[in-house]
């Protein structure tokens, strides 16, 4: 595999107790690989939105590649109208899921939207003919395989023929950074990423262009990685352009839950969130 490795400087996870939004415009501007902000939403807080997610019509499931259950709409292999028609189909039961008091997502959107104008950049949710993208996925991965999220990256999904002309994909030529909130994980659950954001050339001869996705352990054999062990309260932010995977949760009656975006610059003076 070839593509693009960081620096040993770069390719790390910058930790803090509080949240401290330059780092997270590093990330955006790819200037380092990652950030987590560690314990920055109450127990109070977790326990509600998980409730709210469990208890939702509008919770889904997904299939065996990535089997988990989720409330809210994914831009993956869909067309854009599609895409907006499942945000908005589902918009209700996601604003009543996150309809608590000291939303966390709400919070850190806050602050970055301050942090980014003074670099005079704005922060919106991507946008297609007048229509908003959804502001974030409640996930719950339940598989129990070598991981529960297969290796994968970010990029490819971003220039699917099928969203020609959906702003997100402004976003390959900057940066491609994973968002996650996280509310419960039991033992295990890492995250771990790998020192390549794959080229073209990769991506083609494994036919995953367009995906992202599969990447197989063997064909990564020998790349650094790095892991991050992730806690209930936590949140951080990386360039989900390089193949990344999460492990299983290993205690059968846990389960790791997330409330995740995709976040971008679509130009030199803006920043996109969709999911």
């Amino acid at each position: 595999m070839t593509g693009w490795e960081g620096s040993a400087e770069y390719f790390r996870f910058v930790e803090h107790d509080e949240l401290s939004l330059s780092s997270a415009v590093d990330v955006l501007r790819g200037h380092r690989l990652g950030v987590v902000f560690r314990g920055v939403v109450p127990a109070a807080i977790r326990r509600e939105l998980i409730a709210n997610f469990l208890g939702s019509s509008g919770r889904r499931t997904r299939g065996v590649d990535a089997p988990g259950e989720y409330l809210g709409a994914y831009h993956y292999n869909k067309t854009i109208d599609d895409y907006f028609d499942q945000t908005d189909a589902v918009a209700s039961d996601l604003r009543a899921a996150l309809d608590v008091p000291g939303d966390p997502l709400e919070q850190f959107f806050r602050l970055l939207r301050e942090e980014l104008s003074l670099y005079d950049v704005d922060f919106r949710p991507a946008q297609h003919d007048g229509r908003e993208a959804c502001p974030a996925v409640f996930r719950s991965w339940l598989g129990q395989r070598e991981f529960a999220l297969e290796p994968h990256e970010d990029r490819g999904q971003c220039e699917d023929p099928k969203q020609v002309g959906f702003e997100i994909q402004q976003v390959t030529g900057y940066h491609i950074a994973g968002l996650n909130i996280c509310l419960d994980n039991g033992s295990g659950g890492r995250l771990i990423v790998w020192n390549l954001r794959p080229d073209e050339e990769t991506r083609d001869r494994l036919g995953v262009r367009y995906t992202g996705s599969p990447y197989s352990t063997e064909a990564l054999a020998g790349v650094d990685q790095v892991h991050l062990d992730v806690r209930p309260g936590d949140i951080y932010l990386f360039n989900a352009g390089h193949v990344h995977a999460v492990e299983p949760v290993r205690d059968l009656d846990a389960r790791r839950v997330t409330l995740s975006g995709i976040l971008g610059f679509a130009d030199d003076k803006t920043v996109i969130s969709w999911t």
